[in-house]
């Protein structure tokens, strides 16, 4: 069965407070990477994904959260990822604005 494409804010914390293999991709643009990011994250903008998409280190198991702002162009990364045999990618629903309303505000709004 495939996998959800979208990941909520409260499944990932989860994931991330029990120690799943996971890895974060970043892809805004660097301007907003530098204003507010989730720990750890890779950065990647989206206009660059489908050309670099070898560069991401994804072991086997791994579940790839692509985020963005507000949860649209992680979608369109999430897809790329697919479409690059990447199966395990989901989008961040709501992105991390979502991130900073419900789990943590200490990460800068924008």
């Amino acid at each position: 069965m495939a996998e959800a494409m979208e990941i909520s804010v409260e499944a990932l914390a989860e994931r991330l407070r029990s120690g799943e293999p996971t890895l974060l991709l970043d892809v805004r643009e660097p301007w907003e990477h530098e204003i507010a990011r989730l720990p750890g994250s890779v950065l990647l903008p989206l206009g660059e994904l489908a050309e670099r998409v070898e560069e991401l280190a994804v072991d086997e198991g791994m579940l790839v959260v692509v985020y963005c702002h507000h949860g649209i162009r992680s979608l369109g990364g999430a897809a790329i990822l697919r479409r690059a045999g990447i199966e395990r990618a989901v989008s961040l629903a709501g992105g991390i604005e979502a991130w900073s309303q419900r789990i943590d505000p200490s990460i800068p709004r924008y």
